[in-house]
């Protein structure tokens, strides 16, 4: 197996939206779905890139459209990002891979070599993005060894901050200078202004 195929990648699109009057992940940015651009950015370093969204939505219908796997929470997983990446770690565990990368579907001004520098300062483990503003935990590595500690952290319906389990898990923190590349978009307000600053850049 090359070493590129032991990194496979997972977009979190499983979020319900609520505050955007629609599902984010289908939402056009710069003329193609925002889980798209997610989608291409994992694709730069992982072997195959799959999808985490609730059945019977747009953003799912999208995924299975691309040829993508669509992974979904397991029965009784709290609502949350956690329960995409434990979808996720499973996943990577079937196919083989060592490591798993995650993206957000809202976020589309990340640095093109976010993965590939956290990638490199996971050396093996866990590893998140930061910023001066502060972790950025939905972008991170993490390893399939990993999964019993989700399995537990995600028992009896509870949600710890995915922050909190990365740094127990001892995750490195890779520095980004531009926080702004972070910024996620919850309304369609949201989606203009980012929309404007990716054309300005």
């Amino acid at each position: 197996m090359q070493a590129r195929n032991l990194v496979v990648g997972v977009v979190i699109a499983g979020g319900r939206s609520l505050r955007f009057g629609g599902e984010k992940a289908v939402a056009s940015f710069a003329g193609r779905p925002l889980l798209l651009w997610a989608v291409e950015r994992l694709a730069q370093v992982c072997g195959q890139v799959a999808v985490n969204a609730r059945a019977g939505t747009e953003a799912a219908a999208l995924t299975l459209s691309q040829g993508l796997k669509l992974l979904q929470d397991s029965p009784g997983d709290p609502d949350g990002p956690l329960s995409g990446v434990k979808a996720g770690l499973q996943w990577a565990q079937q196919v083989g891979a060592t490591a798993l990368a995650v993206c957000p579907c809202d976020v589309p001004l990340l640095p093109p070599d976010l993965h590939s520098r956290l990638l490199a300062g996971a050396a093996g483990g866990a590893a998140m993005a930061e910023t001066t503003e502060g972790r950025q935990p939905m972008c991170a590595i993490w390893p399939v060894g990993a999964l019993p500690a989700l399995v537990e952290a995600l028992a009896c319906g509870a949600h710890p901050p995915t922050w909190r389990l990365l740094e127990q898990l001892g995750a490195a923190k890779v520095h980004f200078d531009a926080p702004e590349a972070f910024s996620n978009l919850n309304t369609r307000e949201d989606l203009a202004r980012l929309e404007s600053a990716y054309y300005q850049r």
